[in-house]
């Protein structure tokens, strides 16, 4: 039985709910305990106090007195609700809603708890739960227009079409009046419904509503372009035509309805008189646009595209346009435009061209000339630095005769520290891009490319203060905190990278958990949105939201920062002395010490980390008395771990890489680089059949990728020599998908790898791979190897990012990596990798 409570404790107990939903948690609690010394078993006082503790941050206190209170009051539904907050803070959205139902139970007519039900109904994607909720609701709340629009998006997410269409027309039958055209969540639900019919397929019958129902909507351009895309599906086309005009005279810079028109006009793309006669009309029409001069050069061969190419080129460079590059490049890969591109630009250098009559000529005044030649060398720098038509040394000639005529320029120095970086000098790239910094100490862009350049210079201490300039000053944490406040991902990740590279593993393994929690925190953040969005009215834009974070995971950003992690894991189980320590001459992936090495290497690591902590700790004690409180008076959690030694001190580092790699193989299927990494952890988990479905994935990706031939390699060499054989089950799954497919003795593995190397003889990743697996099936080949590598490194094809990873290979042999490195600084003179640093003597 409940405790029951006085009047003057009631009117307590309600001063306590008030008090928790305006935040003061202090006046709450010491209500709740001016109740609790009346009525020390009341469940629902000791609820709500376990809820404002728990909003204090003592999570772990507040669950053991909610528990207390669930034994002190079973059937209270303020207990279970308080209990279903609890597990909602802590993220176990499961425990969450067995809570809820069950505190719905006791107080059916609860709004507030079948609106927590149903928006974590949402968040977990239980879409038939959510219907049921959301028919709850709307029952108890028929004339609140946001329960019919929330029942349409789950019966729409749900895949019920006809449903949902259902739910929105009953509930126009239910106004009285039609509402007024200034009326914006109308307008939108009835764009929303015709989305929904729409989806549904019947393309007829979504036009004649959107004449019919939204002529009047004041979102007219969403009206055109979908009327546009019926009539085009329904080959309605010169209607569709007529609407793709009149978008293009709304916006001359979209490409989309450019391809609209195309599509409706059945342009043959072939046609180049057509081509010109469509895009020259409307170049004419828009002297000042861009996009109706650049978007048929995708189309022009021959003569046609040089022509073009010539008017486009002369036009940008005359008027000084630094984008202009950037507006070509998607043009190089086609090498017989970017050969005409080289060919123009080259002889506007050398002044041999013929001054196009569009309006711009080189007979214009007041520097014009001046400014054509510096754009045209710009040009030709970032031309001749792009991969597809690299040769870094006219890229610095042509840069520094640029920086000649106009040495203010900060496009240009940045071009020049790209040049550097391309060379492997990141030192010089780095300085180089400061310097750039320098000369607009007010652009936040410039900041944050020489903020990047110290990065991955391993400047971490300059990188930070660079960053400084845009950060709060009284930040917890300092700017570094700040920026991850910010969820500033580029430069968490990027300082991660340069730890990575210096073999500090705790602080990379902090940075890429730093990522993984921010993508955590967007997941979470969806349910300010369940509620907001229906409030306002902003469907389309709700039902757009929840499908692109149904797909969050499959961003590159998070891409990057997991397989990152995952390398960094798979370097501790490899290498479980860099726990204690970087290795002082570095190590790779697949780096091996011999044990006494090891053990001198963990000696040191051990003093570095003595050192490093010491220093640490006084820091720490150094920044006691700053508090913990951010500028907006919140309390921040202080970070126990900020060297990440917890999470380098892992005794499972496989398993610990799971919770970055599970979310990379469900929702990036097709990356061969997760499909890769995926595979070294689960054949040194001894996964065999999961790596086995990395590996065929890998293969029906790219059936010649070099790196997933040496995997194969070492995979069938790994069934073929396994202490324990696998169950029956799964040695069946894995001879019908894979071994049956693939040669498995060692004899027709070497046969396997020589076919490779003589079939991809002139390719430098496929030739390396192919050494990789010789080396493995039989390591006494490493003389041979190591030569054959020397001889690579000789030719012109190979490319230094070839060499660099040559050079690791050899240092994962344990072979000569400074024949390696010598060898290749005679090609790659600036690139810092290549250069062997001398010893000192004793």
């Amino acid at each position: 039985m409940p405790q029951p409570l006085s009047s003057k404790e009631r009117t307590l107990f309600t001063q306590v709910v008030k008090n928790y939903e305006n935040k003061q948690y202090k006046k709450g609690l010491k209500a709740a305990e001016q109740i609790l010394r009346k009525a020390p078993n009341h469940g629902d006082t000791q609820a709500m106090k376990a809820l404002i503790m728990n909003s204090q941050g003592h999570s772990d206190e507040a669950f053991a007195l909610a528990k207390i209170a669930l034994t002190n009051d079973m059937k209270s539904h303020v207990c279970w609700h308080v209990y279903g907050l609890l597990w909602r803070s802590a993220k176990n959205f499961e425990e969450a809603i067995k809570a809820y139902k069950f505190a719905l139970r006791l107080e059916p007519e609860s709004q507030q708890i079948q609106r927590d039900l149903a928006l974590l109904q949402m968040q977990m994607r239980d879409y038939q739960g959510y219907i049921q909720s959301r028919k709850a609701m709307l029952q108890a709340r028929p004339a609140l227009r946001a329960n019919w629009t929330a029942l349409a998006i789950a019966h729409h997410l749900a895949g019920e079409l006809t449903e949902a269409e259902r739910t929105m027309t009953t509930y126009e039958e239910t106004l009285k009046s039609p509402p007024p055209k200034t009326d914006m969540e109308h307008a939108e639900a009835v764009l929303y419904k015709n989305t929904i019919i729409a989806e549904m397929g019947e393309i007829e019958r979504a036009l004649e509503h959107l004449d019919a129902a939204a002529k009047n909507s004041v979102d007219k351009q969403s009206v055109m372009e979908m009327r546009a895309t019926y009539l085009l599906r329904l080959e309605r086309k010169e209607e569709a035509e007529k609407v793709y005009r009149a978008l293009i005279d709304r916006n001359a810079e979209l490409r989309v309805y450019y391809e609209g028109l195309q599509s409706a006009l059945g342009l043959d793309l072939s046609d180049s008189t057509a081509i010109k006669q469509l895009y020259g009309a409307y170049a004419d029409k828009n002297p000042r646009g861009d996009a109706a001069r650049r978007i048929p050069l995708d189309f022009y061969q021959g003569d046609d595209f040089r022509e073009a190419a010539d008017q486009y080129l002369q036009r940008m460079l005359h008027k000084g346009v630094p984008s202009t590059f950037a507006n070509i490049k998607a043009l190089y890969k086609d090498s017989s435009k970017c050969n005409v591109v080289q060919e123009l630009v080259e002889s506007y250098a050398a002044g041999t061209h013929t001054p196009q009559t569009n309006g711009v000529t080189d007979k214009q005044t007041n520097g014009s000339s001046s400014l054509f030649e510096t754009s045209t060398l710009y040009f030709l720098a970032q031309h001749y630095n792009y991969y597809l038509s690299r040769d870094l040394p006219k890229a610095m000639s042509y840069i520094d005769k640029a920086i000649e005529l106009s040495p203010n320029s900060v496009d240009l120095h940045m071009t020049k520290a790209r040049i550097w970086k391309h060379n492997g000098n990141i030192h010089k790239a780095a300085e180089t891009m400061e310097y750039a910094r320098s000369l607009d100490i007010r652009d936040r862009y410039i900041y944050t490319k020489a903020a990047k350049y110290h990065l991955r210079n391993d400047d971490h201490e300059t990188a930070l203060e660079t960053m400084k300039k845009f950060t709060k000053v009284e930040a917890v944490g300092g700017p570094l905190g700040d920026l991850h406040d910010m969820q500033c991902i580029w430069y968490i990740t990027e300082d991660g990278e340069s730890y990575m590279r210096q073999m500090r593993i705790g602080l990379a393994l902090k940075r890429f958990t730093a990522v993984y929690n921010i993508f955590e925190v967007w997941q979470e953040d969806q349910f300010d949105f369940h509620s907001f969005s229906l409030r306002k009215g902003q469907i389309r834009a709700y039902v757009d939201m929840i499908r692109w974070e149904d797909h969050l995971r499959d961003h590159p950003f998070y891409s990057r920062a997991a397989m990152n992690a995952i390398q960094c894991y798979i370097l501790l189980h490899d290498n479980p002395y860099l726990a204690h320590g970087s290795h002082p001459n570095g190590v790779n992936g697949n780096g091996k010490l011999d044990p006494n090495e090891a053990k001198k290497a963990a000696k040191r690591a051990r003093k570095e980390k003595e050192k490093q902590d010491q220093v640490d700790a006084e820091k720490k004690d150094a920044k006691k008395t700053a508090g913990v409180a951010g500028a907006d008076g919140e309390v921040k959690k202080v970070d126990t771990d900020p060297q990440g030694e917890k999470l380098v001190q892992t005794t499972e580092p496989l398993k610990d890489a799971m919770k970055f790699l599970d979310p990379l193989l469900e929702f990036s299927p097709k990356s061969l680089e997760a499909q890769r990494v995926g595979f070294e952890v689960f054949i040194r988990r001894k996964k065999y059949l999961l790596a086995v479905r990395c590996l065929l994935a890998a293969l029906s990706t790219s059936p010649s990728d070099p790196i997933a031939h040496y995997q194969l390699i070492r995979l069938q060499h790994a069934l073929s020599t396994l202490a324990d054989p696998l169950s029956p089950k799964v040695s069946a799954v894995i001879t019908s998908e894979f071994s049956s497919r693939y040669p498995s003795s060692k004899a027709d593995l070497e046969k396997h790898n020589n076919d490779f190397l003589k079939e991809h003889k002139d390719s430098a990743q496929h030739q390396l791979a192919g050494l990789q697996a010789r080396q493995f099936l039989d390591p006494g080949t490493r003389e041979a190897n190591e030569k054959e590598v020397l001889r690579m490194i000789s030719e012109e094809s190979i490319g230094m990012t070839d060499a660099v990873r040559a050079l690791e290979i050899v240092k994962e042999w344990g072979g000569d990596a400074s024949k390696v490195s010598a060898k290749a600084a005679e090609r790659w003179p600036e690139a810092a990798i290549f250069q062997v640093k001398e010893k000192k003597k004793p």
